[in-house]
C-alpha cells in the first residue's frame, strides 16, 4: 500500500480527477493519506484522519514509504491561526494554518518525507481532550473566516470543516461532512437542554442534513454561513440577525462532548 503526506500549506481535494471538479475537502500541512489509484496527472486518495475519498493533483503529491508512514506520530497540531514554518533542507519559509499537523514534533523540529522543518509556533496535543471553554475559544479564532465549500482553513471553510477542525484541535474526532457528523453523539429532546459545545444540525426540504454549527450560551450558535458568524437559534432554527429571518431549519441537536 502506498502513502502520501501534504507538504504544502493546503491541497485542494476534488470529487473527480479534474481541476474543474468541485473541491470536496482540503488537506492541511502534515496530514497523510492512502493512495487508491495513481494516474499520470491525478491521484485518488483516502484521507487518513477521516477516511474521506477524493482526488489530488499529482503535482502536489509527496510520497512517503510505508515505513515512514508507520513511524509517524501525528498528535501535534499548530494552534495559531496562521504561522510560518521553515524547511531546514532548503531554507524556504511558508505559512501553515491552524489545524496543520506536525508529524513527530519535538523540540521545535519535525520531519515530513525527506525534509526537515522548524516550527516555533504554539501547538495543541490532540491526545488531550479539552474543555468546552477551549472549544469556544478555538471556534472564536475562525470568526469572519469566509465560507468556502470544501474548505478547512481560516482563509475559506465550510460548516462541517469548521466543526471538524474546532473539535480536532481539542482532542475530539468528527467525520468530515455534516451528514456524517449527525450520526454520532447523543440526541437531545429539547433546545432548552442544549449546552455550549453541542452540535446542532439542520436539514433541507427533502430532509437531508445540509448544515451544522456549534451551540453557544444564551441561545446562540457559531457556524459557517457566508462567513463564520454567531447567530441566534431556537427550536425553529437559525435566525439570521441581518436578514431578520430564519436561514436554516433545525433537525436535531447532538451532545458529543
Amino acid at each position: 500500500m502506498n502513502f502520501g503526506i501534504c507538504s504544502l500549506s493546503v491541497i485542494p481535494c476534488r470529487k473527480e480527477p479534474s481541476s474543474t471538479s468541485e473541491m470536496v475537502t482540503q488537506l492541511l500541512f502534515g496530514e497523510t493519506y492512502t493512495i487508491v489509484e495513481d494516474r499520470e496527472d491525478w491521484i485518488q486518495i483516502t484521507t487518513n484522519f477521516d477516511n474521506y475519498p477524493c482526488w489530488i493533483s499529482a503535482k502536489q503529491h509527496t510520497r512517503i514509504t510505508a515505513a515512514d508512514y508507520k513511524s509517524l506520530v501525528n498528535n501535534t497540531l499548530s494552534s495559531e491561526l496562521v504561522q510560518v514554518i521553515s524547511n531546514a533542507s532548503n531554507n524556504s519559509v511558508f505559512p501553515i494554518t491552524v489545524g496543520a499537523s506536525l508529524p513527530n514534533f519535538k523540540n521545535g523540529k519535525l520531519k515530513v518525507g525527506d525534509a526537515e522543518y522548524l516550527f516555533e509556533g504554539q501547538t495543541s496535543d490532540i491526545q488531550i481532550k479539552k474543555t468546552v471553554k477551549d472549544l469556544k475559544d478555538t471556534a472564536y479564532l475562525f470568526l469572519n473566516a469566509p465560507y468556502l465549500w470544501g474548505g478547512r482553513s481560516p482563509f475559506g471553510i465550510d460548516c462541517s470543516g469548521f466543526t471538524q477542525l474546532v473539535y480536532k484541535l481539542n482532542g475530539y474526532q468528527l467525520p468530515r461532512d455534516a451528514s456524517q457528523q449527525v450520526e454520532i453523539g447523543t440526541p437531545l429532546s429539547f433546545v432548552e437542554e442544549a449546552e455550549a459545545g453541542d452540535l446542532a444540525f439542520f436539514d433541507n426540504e427533502e430532509g437531508n442534513i445540509v448544515h451544522v454549527g456549534m451551540v453557544l450560551e444564551n441561545q446562540q450558535i457559531i457556524h459557517a454561513s457566508g462567513c463564520v458568524r454567531i447567530d441566534k437559534f431556537d427550536h425553529y432554527g437559525i435566525f439570521h440577525s441581518e436578514n431578520k429571518k430564519y436561514s436554516h431549519m433545525l433537525r436535531v441537536i447532538k451532545k458529543v462532548v
